[in-house]
Protein backbone atom coordinates (compact mmCIF):
# COMPACT_ATOMS: atom_id res chain seq x y z
CA UNK A 1 0.00 0.00 0.00
CA UNK A 2 1.13 3.29 -0.87
CA UNK A 3 1.92 6.18 1.72
CA UNK A 4 -0.04 9.88 1.17
CA UNK A 5 3.44 11.43 -0.07
CA UNK A 6 3.79 8.39 -2.69
CA UNK A 7 -0.06 8.61 -4.16
CA UNK A 8 0.47 12.24 -4.26
CA UNK A 9 3.79 11.97 -6.37
CA UNK A 10 2.19 9.62 -8.94
CA UNK A 11 -0.66 11.76 -9.12
CA UNK A 12 1.80 14.91 -10.30
CA UNK A 13 3.67 12.58 -11.99
CA UNK A 14 0.91 10.98 -14.04
CA UNK A 15 -1.17 14.70 -14.25
CA UNK A 16 2.17 16.09 -15.99
CA UNK A 17 2.59 13.03 -18.23
CA UNK A 18 -0.85 13.93 -19.29
CA UNK A 19 -0.69 17.80 -19.88
CA UNK A 20 2.72 17.91 -20.85
CA UNK A 21 3.18 14.57 -23.13
CA UNK A 22 6.50 15.20 -25.48
CA UNK A 23 6.88 18.38 -24.99
CA UNK A 24 5.11 21.62 -23.88
CA UNK A 25 5.24 22.75 -27.82
CA UNK A 26 3.18 26.57 -27.48
CA UNK A 27 6.20 27.50 -24.85
CA UNK A 28 9.16 25.53 -26.42
CA UNK A 29 8.05 27.71 -29.12
CA UNK A 30 8.12 31.34 -27.94
CA UNK A 31 9.62 31.70 -24.27
CA UNK A 32 13.60 31.28 -24.19
CA UNK A 33 14.66 28.86 -22.24
CA UNK A 34 16.85 31.76 -20.11
CA UNK A 35 13.97 33.99 -19.40
CA UNK A 36 12.80 34.54 -15.55
CA UNK A 37 9.35 35.78 -14.42
CA UNK A 38 6.72 35.89 -12.01
CA UNK A 39 2.98 34.92 -11.52
CA UNK A 40 0.23 35.57 -8.65
CA UNK A 41 -2.30 33.23 -7.62
CA UNK A 42 -5.59 35.68 -7.92
CA UNK A 43 -8.73 34.81 -5.90
CA UNK A 44 -11.63 35.91 -7.86
CA UNK A 45 -14.98 34.45 -6.04
CA UNK A 46 -14.98 34.06 -2.42
CA UNK A 47 -14.94 30.78 -0.01
CA UNK A 48 -12.18 28.85 1.60
CA UNK A 49 -8.52 28.15 0.08
CA UNK A 50 -7.54 24.91 -0.03
CA UNK A 51 -4.16 23.20 -1.74
CA UNK A 52 -1.68 25.15 -1.00
CA UNK A 53 0.51 22.62 0.05
CA UNK A 54 0.06 20.34 -2.97
CA UNK A 55 0.60 23.39 -5.19
CA UNK A 56 4.12 23.93 -3.49
CA UNK A 57 4.88 20.47 -4.57
CA UNK A 58 3.64 20.59 -7.77
CA UNK A 59 5.89 23.50 -8.33
CA UNK A 60 8.66 22.13 -6.48
CA UNK A 61 8.73 18.63 -8.24
CA UNK A 62 8.32 20.53 -11.31
CA UNK A 63 11.43 22.50 -10.66
CA UNK A 64 12.97 22.75 -7.36
CA UNK A 65 14.49 25.91 -8.48
CA UNK A 66 10.85 27.64 -8.51
CA UNK A 67 10.72 30.56 -5.34
CA UNK A 68 6.80 30.16 -4.17
CA UNK A 69 5.87 33.29 -1.71
CA UNK A 70 2.83 31.80 -0.12
CA UNK A 71 0.63 34.99 1.33
CA UNK A 72 -3.01 33.00 2.53
CA UNK A 73 -3.15 30.16 3.94
CA UNK A 74 -4.88 26.77 3.71
CA UNK A 75 -8.27 27.19 5.33
CA UNK A 76 -8.29 30.68 5.58
CA UNK A 77 -11.34 32.83 3.81
CA UNK A 78 -10.38 34.40 0.65
CA UNK A 79 -12.61 37.15 -1.44
CA UNK A 80 -12.56 38.49 -4.98
CA UNK A 81 -8.75 40.46 -5.34
CA UNK A 82 -7.03 38.58 -3.02
CA UNK A 83 -3.51 37.13 -3.90
CA UNK A 84 -2.78 33.89 -2.51
CA UNK A 85 0.81 33.54 -3.31
CA UNK A 86 3.33 34.81 -6.14
CA UNK A 87 5.99 32.10 -7.73
CA UNK A 88 9.25 33.42 -9.39
CA UNK A 89 11.69 31.21 -11.33
CA UNK A 90 11.40 29.67 -14.81
CA UNK A 91 9.09 31.58 -17.37
CA UNK A 92 8.93 27.92 -19.12
CA UNK A 93 8.57 26.51 -15.75
CA UNK A 94 5.85 28.57 -14.14
CA UNK A 95 3.50 28.50 -17.86
CA UNK A 96 4.02 24.45 -17.76
CA UNK A 97 3.08 24.22 -13.66
CA UNK A 98 -0.12 26.53 -14.16
CA UNK A 99 -2.97 24.52 -15.16
CA UNK A 100 -2.05 21.17 -12.90
CA UNK A 101 -1.66 23.70 -10.16
CA UNK A 102 -5.06 25.59 -10.64
CA UNK A 103 -6.75 22.43 -11.54
CA UNK A 104 -5.79 20.68 -7.85
CA UNK A 105 -6.48 24.34 -5.79
CA UNK A 106 -9.68 25.33 -7.66
CA UNK A 107 -11.41 21.70 -7.26
CA UNK A 108 -9.66 21.93 -3.23
CA UNK A 109 -10.96 25.19 -2.82
CA UNK A 110 -14.28 24.29 -3.89
CA UNK A 111 -14.35 21.37 -1.71
CA UNK A 112 -13.33 23.25 1.36
CA UNK A 113 -15.84 25.96 0.72
CA UNK A 114 -18.22 23.49 0.29
CA UNK A 115 -17.69 21.63 3.62
CA UNK A 116 -17.37 25.04 5.61
CA UNK A 117 -20.77 25.92 4.46
CA UNK A 118 -22.02 22.67 5.67
CA UNK A 119 -20.14 22.80 9.33
CA UNK A 120 -21.00 26.31 9.64
CA UNK A 121 -24.84 24.98 9.54
CA UNK A 122 -23.92 22.47 12.20
CA UNK A 123 -22.69 24.68 14.87
CA UNK A 124 -24.25 24.40 18.25
CA UNK A 125 -25.05 20.53 17.52
CA UNK A 126 -22.67 17.95 18.32
CA UNK A 127 -23.19 16.33 14.76
CA UNK A 128 -19.97 16.30 12.29
CA UNK A 129 -20.01 16.31 8.39
CA UNK A 130 -18.23 13.29 7.06
CA UNK A 131 -17.10 13.15 3.59
CA UNK A 132 -17.69 9.47 1.21
CA UNK A 133 -15.87 7.97 -1.19
CA UNK A 134 -17.75 9.49 -4.12
CA UNK A 135 -14.52 11.08 -5.06
CA UNK A 136 -12.59 11.92 -8.30
CA UNK A 137 -10.44 8.12 -8.89
CA UNK A 138 -7.15 9.60 -8.07
CA UNK A 139 -7.50 12.28 -6.43
CA UNK A 140 -8.90 10.96 -3.57
CA UNK A 141 -6.27 11.90 -0.98
CA UNK A 142 -6.30 15.53 -2.22
CA UNK A 143 -9.99 16.06 -1.87
CA UNK A 144 -10.15 14.71 1.43
CA UNK A 145 -8.05 16.55 2.68
CA UNK A 146 -9.68 19.82 1.12
CA UNK A 147 -12.70 18.06 3.46
CA UNK A 148 -10.59 18.88 6.24
CA UNK A 149 -9.42 21.91 5.55
CA UNK A 150 -13.04 23.19 5.39
CA UNK A 151 -13.52 21.23 8.66
CA UNK A 152 -15.10 18.23 7.73
CA UNK A 153 -14.19 14.86 9.10
CA UNK A 154 -12.70 12.12 6.88
CA UNK A 155 -15.00 8.57 6.83
CA UNK A 156 -12.67 5.95 5.63
CA UNK A 157 -10.39 6.70 3.34
CA UNK A 158 -10.87 3.53 0.91
CA UNK A 159 -12.02 -0.08 1.46
CA UNK A 160 -8.61 -1.29 3.59
CA UNK A 161 -8.79 0.92 6.76
CA UNK A 162 -12.38 0.61 7.96
CA UNK A 163 -15.36 -2.20 8.23
CA UNK A 164 -18.63 -0.34 6.36
CA UNK A 165 -21.08 -2.94 5.90
CA UNK A 166 -23.85 -2.21 3.64
CA UNK A 167 -26.93 -2.87 2.42
CA UNK A 168 -25.68 -5.44 -0.65
CA UNK A 169 -23.01 -6.97 1.84
CA UNK A 170 -26.32 -7.22 4.61
CA UNK A 171 -28.34 -8.52 1.71
CA UNK A 172 -25.63 -11.05 0.15
CA UNK A 173 -24.69 -12.18 3.28
CA UNK A 174 -27.92 -13.42 4.77
CA UNK A 175 -28.99 -10.30 7.06
CA UNK A 176 -27.57 -8.02 9.92
CA UNK A 177 -26.80 -10.94 12.21
CA UNK A 178 -25.32 -13.43 9.20
CA UNK A 179 -23.05 -10.39 8.30
CA UNK A 180 -21.84 -9.01 12.03
CA UNK A 181 -20.48 -12.64 12.28
CA UNK A 182 -18.65 -13.01 9.24
CA UNK A 183 -17.24 -9.74 9.97
CA UNK A 184 -15.91 -10.39 12.88
CA UNK A 185 -14.58 -13.70 12.38
CA UNK A 186 -12.96 -12.61 10.00
CA UNK A 187 -11.00 -9.52 11.48
CA UNK A 188 -10.14 -12.37 14.28
CA UNK A 189 -8.79 -14.88 11.47
CA UNK A 190 -6.85 -12.30 9.71
CA UNK A 191 -5.72 -10.61 13.20
CA UNK A 192 -7.29 -7.19 11.78
CA UNK A 193 -8.39 -4.21 14.18
CA UNK A 194 -10.71 -2.34 12.17
CA UNK A 195 -13.67 -0.18 13.64
CA UNK A 196 -17.40 -2.08 12.09
CA UNK A 197 -19.91 0.12 10.99
CA UNK A 198 -22.93 -1.22 9.53
CA UNK A 199 -25.87 0.07 7.82
CA UNK A 200 -29.48 -0.72 8.67
CA UNK A 201 -32.74 0.41 6.84
CA UNK A 202 -35.44 0.44 9.55
CA UNK A 203 -35.86 -0.18 13.43
CA UNK A 204 -35.74 -3.85 13.00
CA UNK A 205 -32.63 -4.07 11.51
CA UNK A 206 -31.68 -1.41 14.40
CA UNK A 207 -32.79 -4.21 16.96
CA UNK A 208 -30.86 -6.81 15.09
CA UNK A 209 -27.71 -4.73 15.12
CA UNK A 210 -28.03 -3.69 19.11
CA UNK A 211 -28.95 -6.92 19.60
CA UNK A 212 -25.73 -8.63 18.12
CA UNK A 213 -23.74 -5.75 19.62
CA UNK A 214 -20.79 -6.22 17.17
CA UNK A 215 -20.71 -2.41 15.51
CA UNK A 216 -19.16 0.45 16.55
CA UNK A 217 -21.47 2.66 14.27
CA UNK A 218 -24.69 2.18 12.86
CA UNK A 219 -25.62 3.84 9.50
CA UNK A 220 -29.28 5.21 9.35
CA UNK A 221 -30.44 4.49 5.40
CA UNK A 222 -32.55 7.05 4.20
CA UNK A 223 -34.64 7.47 7.80
CA UNK A 224 -36.88 10.38 7.67
CA UNK A 225 -36.25 13.30 10.47
CA UNK A 226 -39.17 11.84 13.26
CA UNK A 227 -37.76 8.19 12.49
CA UNK A 228 -33.75 9.31 13.19
CA UNK A 229 -35.24 11.28 15.91
CA UNK A 230 -36.93 8.11 17.70
CA UNK A 231 -33.58 5.93 16.73
CA UNK A 232 -31.70 8.38 18.42
CA UNK A 233 -33.82 8.01 21.39
CA UNK A 234 -33.65 4.49 21.36
CA UNK A 235 -30.34 3.55 21.09
CA UNK A 236 -29.65 5.91 23.83
CA UNK A 237 -26.01 6.20 23.08
CA UNK A 238 -25.28 2.38 22.77
CA UNK A 239 -23.51 3.23 19.74
CA UNK A 240 -22.67 6.02 17.23
CA UNK A 241 -25.16 6.62 14.67
CA UNK A 242 -25.09 8.37 11.35
CA UNK A 243 -27.15 9.70 9.06
CA UNK A 244 -26.80 9.14 5.54
CA UNK A 245 -29.23 9.18 2.33
CA UNK A 246 -31.27 11.80 0.38
CA UNK A 247 -29.66 14.52 3.09
CA UNK A 248 -29.44 18.45 1.67
CA UNK A 249 -28.06 21.14 2.84
CA UNK A 250 -31.85 22.07 3.27
CA UNK A 251 -32.04 19.07 6.08
CA UNK A 252 -29.00 19.32 7.34
CA UNK A 253 -29.45 21.45 10.45
CA UNK A 254 -32.85 19.40 11.22
CA UNK A 255 -30.78 15.92 11.18
CA UNK A 256 -28.42 17.11 13.34
CA UNK A 257 -30.74 18.85 15.65
CA UNK A 258 -31.78 14.74 16.32
CA UNK A 259 -28.38 14.28 18.30
CA UNK A 260 -26.79 11.52 15.73
CA UNK A 261 -22.57 11.98 15.52
CA UNK A 262 -22.42 11.95 12.25
CA UNK A 263 -23.92 13.03 8.60
CA UNK A 264 -22.22 11.97 5.99
CA UNK A 265 -22.58 13.84 2.71
CA UNK A 266 -22.11 12.79 -0.66
CA UNK A 267 -22.02 16.12 -1.67
CA UNK A 268 -18.62 17.41 -0.25
CA UNK A 269 -16.67 15.63 -3.20
CA UNK A 270 -18.90 14.63 -6.12
CA UNK A 271 -20.65 17.61 -7.11
CA UNK A 272 -19.25 20.73 -6.35
CA UNK A 273 -17.92 23.81 -8.01
CA UNK A 274 -14.27 24.54 -7.95
CA UNK A 275 -13.63 27.99 -6.84
CA UNK A 276 -12.45 30.56 -9.43
CA UNK A 277 -9.02 31.94 -9.85
CA UNK A 278 -6.12 32.65 -11.97
CA UNK A 279 -2.58 32.31 -12.18
CA UNK A 280 -1.28 35.64 -13.91
CA UNK A 281 1.82 37.42 -14.87
CA UNK A 282 2.96 40.27 -12.18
Amino acid sequence: MYTVEELNDRLIDLAFSEDIGDGDHTTLCCIPAEAQGRQHLLIKEAGVLAGVRIAKEIFHRFDPALQVEVLIGDGEEVKPGDVAMVVSGSVRSLLQTERLMLNVMQRMSGIATTTRRYVNLLKGTRTRVLDTRKTTPGMRMLEKEAVKIGGGVNHRIGLFDMILLKDNHVDFAGGITAALDRCHAYLKENGLNLKVEIEVRNFAELDEALAHGGADRVMLDNFSVADTRRAVEHVAGRVELESSGGITIDTLRQYAECGVDYISVGALTHSVKSLDMSFKAC
